[in-house]
């Protein structure tokens, strides 16, 4: 990184400049920060005004047109702006993150290197059963003494297995084996640059309440750097995407029956148990 300013003449946004490089801290040890970017709000206008051979509009028609835009799903004018991220994240985490694999990904190599002695430990009020509906998230939260124990364990092993990891390297054991044996909470860093479309696709996802918690966190983060760098489309994506919901053609017919004053069931309905209390949930109503 540099103090030298140049002038230039590509979009830029003085919000995301003045916050270049700037770490934002995540979990125990994480933290994610902008380290580049292409295209702003303007950028997306100018791609889709392009695309049917209009001319430029007053700036005050940008914000209905970004709605148009990401309430019919046309996607291409979002990609014409890119993001580039440094991130330093438990490696569970990235192993999730890089299933999205829209995105240009350099993550650091203990291969090459050698890692920190640096884990992630959840805090007691993450530390959570096994949802009994739910196979792949958390259910109710143990107790304070039992999170405290599991935590405790959790770092004792963290802290066993980087003591033998030192020991491999002192070793001169190849660092492509010695790090076999380290536990997935230890931290990795990755950069990591992607379009806007597929950055808020990612986030759509990763952002719901219903992600795990250590990754949802990064997204909400994300989240806020976008509104800096593009706020017209920040609003419309939570206008359309992050707080919306997307009905079949069952749930549709149930809404309108609903508005017409009718009652239907669920059994009448022909939805789902699941797909029928989410729905019911939306509309505030009862699910039984």
């Amino acid at each position: 990184m540099t103090d030298e300013r140049y002038s230039t003449r590509r979009t830029t946004v003085k919000e995301i400049d003045d916050l270049l490089y700037e770490e934002y801290k995540v979990l125990d040890h994480g933290f994610i920060r902008v380290v580049d970017y292409m295209g702003s709000d303007s950028s997306i206008v100018q791609a889709a005004r392009v695309s049917y051979g209009k001319g430029t509009k007053q700036i005050s028609q940008d914000e209905a047109l970004i709605n148009y835009l990401m309430r019919h799903a046309h996607t291409t004018p979002f990609e014409m702006c890119e993001i580039k991220f440094h991130v330093k994240l438990p490696i569970f985490v990235a192993r999730q993150w890089i299933r999205h694999r829209t995105a240009n990904v350099n993550e650091y190599s203990a291969r090459y290197s050698i890692l920190d002695n640096e884990f992630y430990i959840p805090q007691p009020e993450h530390i959570a059963k096994q949802s009994s509906s739910n196979n792949q998230g958390s259910g109710t939260v143990f107790d304070k003494v039992t999170a405290k124990e599991i935590a405790n364990t959790l770092k004792n092993d963290a802290q066993l297995v980087y003591a033998h990891y030192k020991k491999f390297i002192e070793q001169e054991l190849a660092r492509e084996t010695a790090r076999t044996n380290l536990t997935i909470n230890y931290y990795t860093q990755l950069y990591w640059k992607i379009d806007l479309h597929n950055l808020l696709h990612f986030l759509k996802l990763r952002a719901d309440r219903h992600a795990q918690y250590e990754i949802r966190v990064y997204a909400e983060k994300m989240l806020e750097l976008v509104q800096k760098w593009v706020p017209l489309t920040y609003k419309s994506f939570v206008e359309y995407q992050l707080e919306s919901i997307c009905l079949s053609k069952k749930g549709l017919a149930v809404v309108r029956k609903l508005t017409e004053g009718k009652k239907i069931s669920k059994e009448e309905s022909g939805l789902s148990q699941r797909e029928w209390n989410e729905l019911m949930l939306v509309l505030g109503k009862p699910t039984g």
